[in-house]
Formats: C-alpha cells, sequence, structure tokens
C-alpha cells in the first residue's frame, strides 16, 4: 500500500525556525495532537511489502536535518537531563546516578506514542518499549516501536527509532515488513514535539 499521503501529512508538519515567537505557547497542544494523528495515520497505513526486514532504525545526519527543516538553531546542545521531568532537584543526589538523555526528546517520544501501550522505560540507558498496539482502522495489524535516545542533546543522531510490525494470519501474528521511511517519519514527529516542549518551556520562564 503506498504510503505517501501520511508520508506528506507528516513532512508538513510545523517546524518551528529562526526564534522563540515563531511558535506560540496556544499553538503547541494542537501541534501535539497532529503529530500523534500523523503517526497512528502512517503506522494504519504504511505497512509495505517491498521492504526487506521486519523492522528499520537509521541515524540521521546534519544534512538530513536540515533538509528536513530542523536547521542548527534546533541541533544544539541541552545540557538538561531526564531528572529534571520527574523532580526538580539533581539527578546526582535523588538517584546516586547521572541521568545523560535529553528531557525533551524523552518526554516527545512518550506523548507522540501515546497511543501505544508501554512496555517499559528506561531513563537510564534512554530506551522506550512500547507493547504491541494497534492504530485506528488497522485491526488486522499492530505494531511494536523501540525509542533509543543516546545522550543529552537535542539533535537529531541523538535519536534512533525501530518498528516492529505483524499481520494476522487467522488465529496468530506473523512478522510483516515495514516500509523504510516509517521510522524516520516517526523520528522526526517526536523531534518536532521535543522542539515544541524546549521553545513553551523558554516562553514560560520569559
Amino acid at each position: 500500500m503506498a504510503c505517501s499521503p501520511c508520508g506528506d501529512r507528516l513532512r508538513r508538519a510545523p517546524y518551528a525556525k529562526g526564534g522563540r515567537s515563531d511558535v506560540a505557547m496556544t499553538s503547541v497542544p494542537g501541534k501535539f495532537a497532529f503529530a500523534c494523528v500523523g503517526v497512528m495515520t502512517l503506522l494504519a497505513a504504511c505497512g509495505d511489502s517491498g521492504s526487506t526486514g521486519s523492522s528499520n532504525s537509521r541515524i540521521l545526519s546534519r544534512s538530513e536535518a536540515q533538509a528536513r527543516g530542523l536547521g542548527d538553531d534546533a541541533v544544539g546542545t541541552d545540557g538538561s537531563t531526564v531528572g529534571d521531568i520527574f523532580s526538580g532537584g539533581s539527578d546526582q543526589e535523588n538517584t546516586g546516578q547521572s541521568l545523560k538523555v535529553n528531557k525533551y526528546i524523552w518526554k516527545g517520544a512518550l506523548e507522540t506514542l501515546s497511543f501505544l501501550p508501554l512496555s517499559s522505560t528506561d531513563p537510564f540507558s534512554g530506551v522506550i518499549v512500547t507493547d504491541w498496539g494497534t492504530a485506528q482502522g488497522a485491526a488486522n495489524e499492530r505494531f511494536k516501536v523501540t525509542v533509543f535516545i543516546s545522550d543529552e542533546r537535542l539533535t537529531t543522531d541523538t535519536l534512533r527509532v525501530a518498528v516492529f510490525r505483524e499481520v494476522r494470519d487467522g488465529n496468530t501474528w506473523v512478522s510483516a515488513p515495514v516500509q523504510e521511511e516509517v521510522p524516520r517519519q516517526i523520528e522526526d514527529s517526536i523531534l518536532t514535539r521535543a522542539r515544541q516542549l524546549r521553545i513553551a518551556e523558554a516562553e514560560q520562564q520569559g
């Protein structure tokens, strides 16, 4: 089944450019809802028998990020850690371990994939694993997503997404291929949401 319509919708998801004023705080919830609907639509419509594997993951280069609208202003270093989400204090103080995962990407991934049940999350290693879930309109296929966040930077090469797909064959589920673009487009949605969260926080802080 061709996936260009849902791919186009995800690629048209608004990336803020240039400065904080380009994304108003009031617009963030709508953009988040758009990203979630886009990912659900993508998974529901984008099983491709032409793909050779049942999962795909890749790391994006800086040039790819710029080509996709994530310019240098979106690829800056962020020293915040996931511990800031769970508490206002120091990670070392509260857990005895330093968390080196970007808090915006972490939260953006959880929100973007919130329509899938969670299997496990580990902010220390930066891994989010969903359980199998179905997207709306695709009752005979199910998906599982694994997110890898490698460090504290808000960059494209910090994030990798692997997508697994199974289709129903009688009373059993069998592994099925995933179109190559699907992991990249989910990465786009997560990074877009992460940047919206960063901008909204900056605006709140004045």
